[in-house]
C-alpha cells in the first residue's frame, strides 16, 4: 500500500510538473504574441501617420499654388482696372497682356514657392 502511494504521488508529481511546464509555454507563448501584436500596431501606426503628413505634405502644395494663381489673377485684373481708371481709356488685349505680365514680373512669389517646396 505504501509503495502503490509513492508510486501514485509521483506519478501525480510528475503530472503537476507536466501541467506546469504547459502553463509556462502558454504564457511564454502569449506573451511573445502579445509582443508581436502590439509591434505590428505600433509599425501600422506609424505607417498610418506617414501616410497622413504625407497626404497633408500635398494638400497644402495644392492649397499654395491655388492660393498663388488666384493672387496673379487678381493682380491682373486689378493691374488692368486701375491702367484703365488712370488713362481712363480701355486698353488693348495686347496692352492687357503686357501690363499684366509687367505686374507680375514685379511681384516676389519666390517667398511662397519656397513655402510649398518646404511642405
Amino acid at each position: 500500500m505504501r509503495s502503490e502511494a509513492d508510486e501514485i504521488l509521483a506519478e501525480y508529481r510528475e503530472r503537476l510538473k507536466e501541467a506546469r511546464q504547459q502553463a509556462d509555454e502558454i504564457v511564454a507563448r502569449a506573451r511573445r504574441a502579445g509582443e508581436t501584436h502590439e509591434r505590428e500596431a505600433a509599425e501600422e501606426a506609424k505607417e498610418k501617420r506617414e501616410q497622413l503628413m504625407e497626404q497633408t505634405r500635398r494638400d497644402i502644395e495644392l492649397e499654395t499654388r491655388r492660393a498663388i494663381q488666384e493672387i496673379r489673377r487678381e493682380v491682373a485684373d486689378l493691374t488692368v482696372l486701375a491702367t484703365e481708371k488712370v488713362t481712363r481709356k480701355t486698353l488693348t488685349e495686347d496692352d492687357q497682356r503686357r501690363l499684366v505680365e509687367d505686374a507680375l514680373s514685379e511681384l516676389d512669389f519666390s517667398a511662397l514657392s519656397a513655402a510649398e517646396g518646404q511642405g
